[in-house]
């Protein structure tokens, strides 16, 4: 594979921000308490921004997925997606905020299955929507009901894909930098072939 692309734009900050990219960028501070480094290079594009926001929002909200599992599946996959920048935020958000065992988020890290049974159901489903591009099979969606996951976890799944899709790649074109807040849960991943 060829050396990857990276966009040249810059971050886009409060001080230097367009009216409508100031906009979002100041919901994304109420929203998280914060800025990273993602939020201020997809300003660039005040409606990608904005799209992320409102899908990992009304997923955190209304989610039938409890936060760990949540967690679970956007370490997931960021993880399958090779998304250095947001497998290591959530390996952060995972321990410090979510409280999910480290032993779980190394697990995914590490493409090891997850301790716990229920998680590692899925952590599995997760992947194999996204390896089969939203087409599980019959085998694979009884194996996650019989774990106790329902129709309507499918659509929790399916949401947070369409989000971290939009944070994976964003942060493929950008290269973007991990913050200094995030860095004690680095990873550095395998490279994408």
């Amino acid at each position: 594979m060829s050396k990857p692309y990276h966009l040249q734009l810059p971050q886009v900050t409060l001080e230097n921000a367009e009216p409508e990219a100031r906009e979002v960028l100041e919901r994304a501070k109420r929203q998280v308490g914060r800025l990273p480094n993602m939020y201020l290079l997809m300003a660039n594009h005040p409606g990608l921004l904005e799209t992320y926001l409102n899908g990992y929002d009304h997923l955190r909200k209304s989610s039938r997925l409890n936060p760990v599992e949540q967690e679970v599946v956007f370490l997931t996959l960021s993880r399958e997606n090779s998304c250095e920048y947001c497998t290591s935020v959530h390996s952060f958000i995972a321990d410090q905020m979510s409280k999910v065992p480290t032993e779980v988020t190394d697990a995914i890290r590490d493409g090891r299955p997850i301790p716990d049974a229920r998680l590692e159901a899925l952590r599995t489903f997760v992947r194999v929507m996204h390896d089969t591009r939203g087409r599980p099979d019959q085998a694979a969606a009884q194996a996650f009901f019989d774990a106790g996951y329902s129709e309507q976890h499918i659509l929790d799944v399916i949401l947070a894909i369409a989000v971290k899709t939009i944070s994976n790649y964003a942060n493929h074109v950008f290269n973007t930098p991990l913050d200094e807040a995030f860095s004690s849960r680095e990873w550095r991943g395998e490279p994408v072939t």
